[in-house]
């Protein structure tokens, strides 16, 4: 219920002491600033009024600007009140369903669903415009009462549409949702809601179930709903014959059944050679003795009683039987695995097919189900026995090829737990006839399933549990044994180990692609993809920081064999590697890839170069010096005076450094003509300063 608020005595006066205030304060702006306060008039609630039919409802509204307006308030176009705001007795237009109240709102007393109208309020005082205001009412009663109806009557597949429409007894909904088996339904090609009616268009099977209907106002809300059932069918009969078979022998029983699906469930009627025959209420024919003449057509016709639509399928019956399907051939081994059985299974059929093995024994046969045992087997080892199989209907054959283990496959798989335990699973099945039985070996003790190790069903694979690299590298064996031989292979596990690499550069030089190959029985669980230089790098993240250590980059699972890395940049230097792992342990890296410009020198070397080069020109020149001087000491002198020897000799004591100031002579020609014996150099060794 909406709440009326009642002006008392005294809150009129306040109201009035309120008007009077503002009015000074009018006239002292006028006198100020030359302006007139304007009349204004504003909604105090939301001017959309949701009502509940019997309740009372105010239109409150509020003014400033003037003392003391005249008001009027309009349902629709006709005026329903009018008096001045203020006024203690106010009166004018209203009525026992309007009251006015004093600072303009209005009351509607007792309210009904023709009160569902739009409301306009209208102030005014002389001299000045006309304000107004606009409310929308909206007067709800209780929804009770709510009946669910379809149109036409029964739902049926195929139909142009199907509606469902809802009718209440009091009250109506601000609100309507449909909902199919739960699901709220909406607007589209299959379903069309439109004011109280659901419509479903080319309605099928599908649309059996639950249709619900909720109406919702903001005082009440109902839940109804109907169990629709869409009749359809008959559909495609689906004929059988019991037993299943192309032909019949004389004397056998059959029967042919019918069914179809539909709503209401099909009847079935028989007929052969257009004339009615018996059936069950099932709609199954039974056929007893059957003869040649029986042989024919046979229709069922199905028949929807609801909907009146009938459809029919013919079946032929052929009164002959012959073996089902194709003969099968297998080898087992029996005796202790000392002896071979070959099978031969073709049963069924009348009569039965006559089965037999000429190469095993000429002259033995059975039939169905026939089978030979076969001590000396070793001379059957690949060679193909075959199995004849005879039926005056048909004739064909199978064969199979005894054979003792031979060509291996091995496989190494690893993967990790959840616990990240490492599991190794060594896969080692033989090429054998019948299957061979395989044993599992490590250092010479046969392996049984327990904690560490579990062996498959099937004997071809090792389950290695908790796997450590560090103990459990080793050789395991495998042993598969049939009856016609035996064959080993050994399978020794390698830790995790990089095989090759190689890297491949983009034609941008942005993006380079790493390749790598492992051991066939490396045991590995994923790979660490390394690289040392600048940062990687994007169009919208640069990056500039170079580091100087191998940073993982990328983590790659054991299947892996290859991998991209972008954001490379073309004008810096990189280095890749790959890093196998096994679980917590690592193997050794891969060689370091090199990605970037080609090297040169940088310009400290070239510096440090041209400042060596004149110091090293001054060693050569002083080892040559020395070598002179050595030379000259040697070579047969002639007799000189003292004199000239002191004068060379003081010659040298004075001039020490002359040897390097100037140009060496040419040796007299005397010296040239004189063999001499060279003695070796005395080892010097030079170094460049930089």
């Amino acid at each position: 219920m909406v709440k009326i608020k009642t002006l008392t005595d005294q809150d009129y006066f306040e109201f009035v002491d309120m008007q009077t205030r503002f009015s000074l304060i009018c006239v002292l702006l006028f006198f100020i600033t030359g302006n007139v306060c304007k009349l204004t008039i504003s909604p105090t609630e939301p001017v959309s009024v949701e009502a509940l039919v019997g309740t009372n409802v105010t239109l409150s509204v509020s003014h400033a600007g003037v003392v003391q307006p005249e008001v009027m308030w309009f349902m629709g176009g006709f005026l329903v009140a009018k008096w001045t705001v203020g006024n203690s007795s106010p009166s004018g237009g209203a009525s026992d369903f309007f009251k006015q109240e004093l600072d303009g709102s209005l009351t509607l007393m007792n309210v009904s669903l023709r009160n569902n109208n739009t409301y306009t309020v209208e102030m005014t005082k002389i001299l000045e415009e006309k304000v107004s205001a606009t409310f929308y009412l909206f007067v709800y009663d209780i929804i009770m009462n709510v009946s669910l109806h379809t149109d036409p009557p029964d739902a049926v597949e195929g139909e142009v549409r199907f509606a469902l429409y809802y009718s209440t007894l009091q009250g109506e909904a601000k609100e309507m949702q449909w909902f199919f088996n739960g699901l709220q339904l909406k607007n589209g090609p299959h379903y069309s809601i439109s004011g109280k009616k659901l419509t479903i268009n080319q309605p099928s099977r599908s649309d059996t179930g639950r249709y619900t209907v909720s109406l919702t106002n903001p005082f009440s809300s109902e839940t109804q709903y109907r169990d629709i059932t869409v009749l359809y069918g008959p559909d495609t009969p689906v004929l059988k014959v019991s037993p299943t078979k192309a032909v019949f022998v004389l004397g056998e029983s059959l029967f042919l059944s019918c069914q179809a699906e539909g709503e209401p469930p099909p009847s079935a009627t028989w007929f052969f050679n257009g004339k009615s025959i018996a059936a069950s209420s099932t709609g199954t024919v039974h056929l007893t003795n059957v003869k040649t003449s029986q042989s024919g057509v046979y229709t069922c016709v199905m028949i929807n009683s609801r909907t009146g639509a009938k459809l029919q399928r013919n079946v032929t019956v052929t009164v002959y039987e012959s073996p089902s399907g194709e003969p099968h051939c297998s080898i087992q081994a029996v005796n202790g695995d000392t002896a071979l059985q070959f099978l031969c299974l073709w049963p069924g059929g009348a009569p039965e097919a006559r089965l037999s093995f000429p190469s095993l024994n000429a002259n033995a046969s059975g039939y169905g189900n026939y089978s030979m045992t076969v001590n000396d087997i070793q001379r059957l080892n690949g060679q193909e026995i075959t199995c004849k199989a005879e039926h005056p209907l048909i004739q064909t054959q199978c064969s199979v090829t005894p054979r003792g283990p031979g060509h291996f496959h091995s496989e190494i798989l690893t993967r990790m737990s959840q616990d990240e335990q490492t599991l190794v699973v060594i896969h080692c099945s033989a090429e054998a006839t019948p299957e061979a039985f395989v044993h599992w070996i490590k250092n010479g003790s046969l392996l049984q399933n327990g904690p560490k190790y579990q062996i498959s069903t099937s004997t071809t694979q090792l389950f290695i549990y908790d796997f450590n690299v560090t103990t459990d590298l080793d050789t395991y064996t495998c042993t598969a044994i049939n009856p016609l031989g035996n064959k080993t292979e050994d399978t020794t596990l390698l830790g995790p180990q990089i095989s090759n690499s190689s890297v491949f550069v983009s034609s941008t030089r942005t993006e380079v692609t790493l390749s790598w190959g492992i051991p066939l029985t490396s045991v590995i669980t994923g790979f660490d993809i390394q690289m040392k230089g600048p940062d990687l790098s994007s169009p919208s993240q640069p990056k500039h920081s170079i580091r100087s250590d191998f940073l993982t980059i990328q983590m790659m699972p054991a299947s892996a064999r290859t991998t991209s890395v972008s954001g490379i940049n073309p004008e810096s230097t990189y280095y890749f590697r790959i890093i196998p792992k096994a679980g917590r342990s690592t193997g050794e890296q891969s060689e370091q890839h090199r990605i970037g410009p080609a090297p040169g020198l940088s310009g400290a070397a070239i510096a440090g170069i041209a400042a060596g080069i004149p110091c090293a020109l001054f060693v050569i020149l002083i080892v040559l010096a020395f070598i002179y001087c050595a030379r000259r000491d040697r070579i047969p002198r002639y007799p000189v005076s003292r004199a000239a020897e002191k004068a060379v000799t003081s010659q040298s004591t004075l001039n020490p450094h002359r040897l390097l100031r100037a140009r060496l002579k040419p040796p007299p020609e005397y010296r040239r003509q004189q063999p001499e014996r060279l003695t070796p150099l005395p080892s010097v060794r030079m170094a460049t300063t930089v």
